[in-house]
């Protein structure tokens, strides 16, 4: 099948050097890119020439190496503003990822201003790093943790959502894209009803950031977190936007060096926005690697991206719904590039195992989503996720090799 899209494929696969190699003796089909993407050679490159050419500490030095570092670290938190449509590159704090953002705002707004009989809101599709964090929080502050039910088809339910909300609600906090099933959710019309009765929303966009254009003043949402890794960029890093005005507002996630104006014994005061969220040596090379990664993305445009990974999601389901036995798990009708499913009778961790000996590499499990699988009677799915150098042959070895896997298990 020719894709209608005019992304060059073929030319998009050379830039990635990982997918040229074999695995079990098999050409690699890379298809766990939920969990993770592969990078591109420029990222890779950019690790190396920040180490072999102006390795040295930020912000704090006074010599030719640390003011290129500085500039070039600085100028990915602008690359990260736009990206996000932010307002401001002082909304933009880095991280390690998703998970660090989502407990930064638990520590500091949580720590601030949740109160005993105060509600938070989530879905029963959440990662565990949308769950935990808040858990701990309520137990803590003697808060109540919410729970928004979902329909058969892994489909927030928005009625029930505006019955949960009260003047007690303090927080929402909605994953934008399902890692487990794909569903996007609805979230600019979630954030105007959380807004309505005066709580703050905060977006999981660790699957959102790298599907879909993101604009979080249009979304109007308060905090938006990502993680680098899976928009092509290295592991640890990521990032949290946030509204200036609550940032403002909230006291530093950690202390130390970077993070302080200045300290005595008996006093600290805390820097500006946003390095009085950022304390210790941060994560230099990475943050670099993350610009080169979003160029990638912006250089081929995130709607031809999506566009493509569309059409190679509806060509995998089709003929994926040919193969007996077969059921997906997670039929919104908004998704993203992910196929979850079960298979009557096989165990998925199985499928996996020898899905691997043909060189195809997916995710199987509960995909760190425990109460969702709880919620639709699984222990977990076998789960294909596409990126923008899959391919439709991908696809047709990925069914192959899943129909062998198949007559084997049975």
């Amino acid at each position: 099948m020719k894709s209608a899209s005019h992304l060059d494929i073929q030319a998009i696969r050379e830039q990635f050097p990982i997918l040229k190699q074999t695995v079990q003796g098999k050409r690699l089909v890379y298809l766990d890119n939920a969990a993770t993407s592969q990078k591109p050679i420029s990222v890779i490159n950019a690790l190396n020439v920040y180490y072999s050419s102006y390795n040295a500490n930020i912000h704090r030095g006074a010599h030719y190496l640390a003011a290129k570092a500085t500039e070039a670290y600085e100028q990915v938190r602008e690359r990260v503003a736009k990206f996000l449509n932010a307002f401001s590159s002082e909304e933009i704090i880095f991280t390690r990822g998703t998970t660090e953002g989502i407990n930064l705002v638990a520590s500091t707004f949580g720590r601030k201003f949740i109160g005993e009989g105060d509600e938070i809101i989530i879905s029963t599709m959440e990662h565990h790093s949308n769950i935990v964090p808040w858990q701990m929080l309520c137990e803590e502050k003697k808060a109540i943790l919410k729970v928004i039910p979902i329909n058969e088809n892994g489909e927030i339910l928005l009625d029930a959502y505006e019955k949960l909300l009260s003047p007690r609600t303090k927080l929402v906090s909605i994953v934008h894209i399902s890692n487990a099933l794909g569903t996007i959710n609805p979230i600019k019309a979630m954030i105007q009803k959380a807004h309505s009765v005066g709580a703050k929303f905060l977006v999981d966009g660790a699957q959102g950031a790298v599907h879909l254009p993101i604009d979080v003043q249009d979304l109007d949402c308060d905090f938006y977190a990502f993680s680098g890794h899976k928009v092509y960029a290295p592991t640890g890093i990521g990032a949290l936007y946030g509204k200036k005005e609550i940032l403002e507002q909230i006291p530093p996630y950690h202390g130390g060096g970077e993070m302080i104006k200045e300290v005595t014994f008996e006093k600290t005061t805390y820097n500006d926005l946003p390095f009085k969220f950022e304390a210790g040596t941060p994560n230099i090379a990475d943050v670099i690697a993350l610009g080169k990664a979003i160029d990638f993305v912006d250089q081929l445009g995130k709607e031809n991206i999506s566009a493509y990974e569309q059409e190679l999601l509806a060509y995998a389901t089709e003929k994926i719904q040919k193969i007996e036995g077969i059921k997906i798990i997670g039929t919104a009708l908004q998704k993203a590039s992910v196929l979850s499913f079960v298979v009557a009778g096989v165990h998925h961790s199985d499928i996996g195992t020898i899905l691997d000996t043909q060189g195809v590499a997916v995710r199987t499990g509960h995909h760190c989503t425990q109460p969702l699988m709880k919620r639709l009677g699984l222990e977990g799915t076998t789960r294909a996720s596409f990126a923008v150098y899959n391919t439709f042959e991908e696809v047709d070895i990925f069914i192959g090799a899943l129909e062998k896997a198949i007559k084997m298990l049975k």
